[in-house]
């Protein structure tokens, strides 16, 4: 079947549209990773029916031996290459973008909803999804949930996960259901349904529970992980609970897809505080984190000295985001531009919240931090005000979108970008981490470090000469070594940015053969035909992932 014939047969079942229009195709051919895939076609669905078409048309298809599939895609902000494919993509963020219903406790949101929209909605009844990442102001709720994001939150309240209420999903054979945390007797009933849910619950408790005790062996400890499928969520044997949206999230919808789901959150604190440090190297956070920690901030959070350049090079693109102009942005941070010309750029920025429902308290819980954090010898502040933070948040949720976008001749590479370990081995790991950074091999590399210091998970972002002769291998070194000391401590090779194209390779490196097999069994129970979002998540290959490397 041609491409076109594909197109105009899809155009006579959907009532959305369907493009082969080449600036659609190179939009979709990449998101914020290395790669580029470019897709045989897109596809807008306009409503959950149109998705349950196309589902069937797939299916169906790939039945008659079409080389066919679908890869479902949010806003694109995925630094796996998680919604890249070469067939078909189907995009959310078109016509799927509504919020049907919001009120003081649950919203009922498409995927295509962008964060941005979703956060003042459910704000006016007084609440938010606190479990949004960094690029909040660009990402869409079906990336967060299908990624199980993560974010500067994380470190009180946990992931997407967490706020999960439901999940209207489509099956691979076009059949769709409601996916929720069912008790035993519920279970039960559902496991006797003669539909595709009802086989599928069934297949499902039977591999989780027959596994049991391997699968929650191999869970790891680290406070995030979206490495693999998370089977350890989904049955609590004690309680007898099973939620299936606990596997859906961070399935990057290789299960399912995703057509609606109602999220909950929590009521914001009314007073918020910041304590800023200076930190001269990262060897010192092995020290500093665990001791900030016992302050119990709400957020800590970090950026280091070349996101800090890049920030004050681009500064116009800053005081933009900021609302403001250069003159009065340029006057709030005097002291920042003073401290770096008479005493040098810090290594690291770390940003430490203190949130409640009490100027006094969290002011006091501000103070008490800082009166500790004082034996650090240290440049250190206080913000007395949100407009005073808000410089700084700034800076660290535009820090990867500035250095991505405007770094002329030098490419993010996004391949080490997402580790996670324990704050307890910060001491041990953090020298071992720079000292392996600092061979002579990746002295081409400039890293750029920023992330979620409070549950040790770090975003280093390597800047490269893509073009470069053998830069992929080092790249592919750099991973394989990094990954080794992550896994030596017990760790997580992606905390929240999830597998894709990038890390699903790599997967070896954390579990086991038999817990792979158990991943591969669930897709399989799934998606036996193999139609959604292919080489993520299981049977990765990586000469396959790398031969899509960006090179433009």
């Amino acid at each position: 079947m041609t491409t076109e014939e594909l197109r105009d047969d899809l155009k006579k079942i959907i009532e959305g549209d369907v493009s082969l229009e080449e600036a659609d195709i190179e939009h979709y051919a990449r998101d914020t990773s290395l790669f580029y895939v470019r897709p045989r076609l897109v596809v807008f669905p306009k409503h959950k029916d149109d998705v349950q078409k196309l589902v069937k048309f797939v299916a169906e298809k790939k039945g008659q031996g079409e080389d066919v599939t679908l890869t479902a895609r949010a806003a694109g902000t995925c630094m796996t290459g998680g919604p890249l494919t070469e067939s078909i993509v189907f995009d959310a963020t078109r016509y799927m973008n509504h919020m049907e219903e919001v009120t003081e406790s649950y919203a009922l949101t498409e995927p295509g909803v962008f964060y941005r929209d979703f956060e003042p909605r459910t704000l006016e009844k007084g609440w938010i999804m606190p479990s949004y990442p960094a690029s909040r102001e660009m990402a869409a709720m079906g990336g967060i949930i299908c990624n199980n994001s993560g974010g500067e939150k994380t470190l009180v309240y946990g992931k997407a996960e967490n706020f999960i209420k439901d999940i209207d999903v489509v099956y691979a054979n076009g059949e769709t259901d409601k996916l929720r945390a069912l008790n035993r007797e519920e279970l039960e009933a559902k496991m006797k349904e003669d539909n595709e849910g009802g086989r599928i619950h069934r297949e499902m408790y039977k591999l989780i529970d027959e596994n049991y005790d391997k699968i929650m062996q191999a869970k790891p400890t680290v406070s995030k992980n979206s490495a693999g499928y998370l089977l350890w969520n989904v049955y609590n044997r004690d309680t007898g609970v099973f939620d299936m949206p606990k596997l859906i999230a961070g399935s990057q919808g290789t299960l399912a897809m995703m057509t609606r789901a109602t999220i909950t959150g929590v009521v914001p604190k009314k007073h918020r505080r910041m304590l800023v440090m200076f930190v001269p190297s990262t060897s010192h956070l092995g020290e500093i984190i665990p001791d900030l920690l016992r302050h119990q901030p709400e957020t800590m959070e970090s950026y280091d000295d070349n996101t800090f350049k890049v920030a004050i090079k681009f500064f116009k693109d800053i005081a933009i985001r900021m609302g403001g102009n250069m003159f009065t942005l340029g006057l709030q941070f005097l002291p920042e531009f003073w401290m770096a010309v008479t005493g040098g750029i810090p290594k690291i920025i770390l940003l430490a919240e203190f949130a409640g429902d009490s100027e006094t308290d969290v002011a006091r819980q501000r103070d008490e931090a800082y009166e500790d954090m004082k034996k650090f010898n240290l440049h250190m502040r206080k913000t007395s005000s949100d407009q005073e933070s808000k410089k700084y948040w700034t800076f660290r949720r535009e820090s990867f979108a500035l250095l991505r976008k405007r770094m002329q001749g030098m490419r993010t590479a996004p391949v080490i970008d997402d580790i996670c370990v324990h704050p307890r081995d910060l001491p041990e790991f953090m020298p071992k981490l720079e000292k392996l950074l600092a061979q002579e091999k990746y002295k081409d590399l400039v890293s750029t470090i920023a992330g979620h210091m409070g549950d040790a998970n770090f975003h280093i972002v390597p800047l490269v000469d893509i073009h470069k002769e053998g830069i992929v291998d080092v790249l592919h070194q750099l991973m394989d070594e990094v990954y080794s000391l992550v896994v030596e401590y017990k760790g997580s090779i992606t905390a929240e940015h999830n597998d894709g194209l990038l890390r699903t390779p790599y997967l070896p490196k954390m579990y086991s053969q038999e817990i792979l097999s158990l991943f591969e069994k669930t897709k399989d129970i799934f998606d036996p035909k193999g139609i959604f979002n292919p080489h993520k998540k299981v049977r990765g290959d990586m000469q396959y992932s790398f031969s899509k490397v960006d090179k433009k």
